[in-house]
């Protein structure tokens, strides 16, 4: 199957399948997503972070809409940080994902009026088979000691990041595990300053920019509270 991007794979994973509504935090999805476009835009060679901010190194456009958009919009704007391009990118970037993810048939918006001008949209899924992709990709990457690839170690530093591991729907006696494993792959790959650049997982150049993304969710979303 075609890979989609990283930030439809959040979207689904933080989506319920049933009953179309969003679970966890959505500040946290809306952060999380605006990362996965720059860090897609990341893995093919488009973007870098450096000095500070994060850069364009080659504006070809990739093909996708929302990526190519964000391209332009980075070639013609001022440098700025990634804590920065989070906030610029992160509104309304849920809505055009969605309608592109309805206009594939991957979801379906059910619009349900209330009190007769109040519309409430909900998003069950259509084709399960994408999500069930990801899904498969994550159990293997958060239960073997195979190692993942970029794509799936970054999503793993996302989820992590944007606090979103209730997505993962693991029973209680998984979790710790998971949320283990989710670091391990993190300094594996040189996200969380656990390994040598040179014996990263993932590229250097690809690296810096997850961190540095991950770090800006983090401190955007502030202390996590205690139970």
């Amino acid at each position: 199957m075609t890979s989609i991007p990283l930030a439809e794979e959040l979207l689904l994973l933080a989506y319920d399948d049933q009953t179309g509504k969003a679970t966890g935090s959505r500040i946290g999805l809306d952060l999380g997503m605006a990362a996965a476009v720059l860090i897609d835009l990341a893995l093919v060679g488009r973007v870098a972070y450096v000095d500070g901010y994060l850069q364009v190194k080659d504006t070809t456009p990739v093909g996708d809409t929302i990526a190519d958009a964000v391209l332009t919009k980075l070639a013609g704007d001022p440098p700025h940080t990634p804590a920065q391009w989070l906030q610029r990118l992160r509104h309304r970037l849920r809505t055009r994902v969605l309608e592109d993810l309805c206009a594939r048939g991957v979801v379906k918006d059910v619009d349900e009026t209330q009190l007769e001008f109040i519309h409430v949209h909900r998003y069950p899924t259509a084709d399960q088979s994408y999500e069930v992709e990801i899904r498969n990709r994550l159990t293997e990457a958060l239960t073997t000691d195979k190692v993942p690839d970029e794509r799936t170690a970054a999503l793993c530093t996302l989820l992590s990041a944007a606090r979103m591991e209730p997505a993962l729907k693991l029973p209680a006696d998984q979790a710790e595990h998971a949320h283990r494993r989710l670091e391990a792959i993190s300094a594996g790959a040189g996200f969380a300053g656990g390994a040598n650049m040179e014996d990263s997982i993932v590229r250097p150049s690809v690296a810096l920019v997850v961190i540095t993304l991950g770090k800006a969710i983090s401190a955007a979303l502030g202390a996590p509270k205690v139970a």
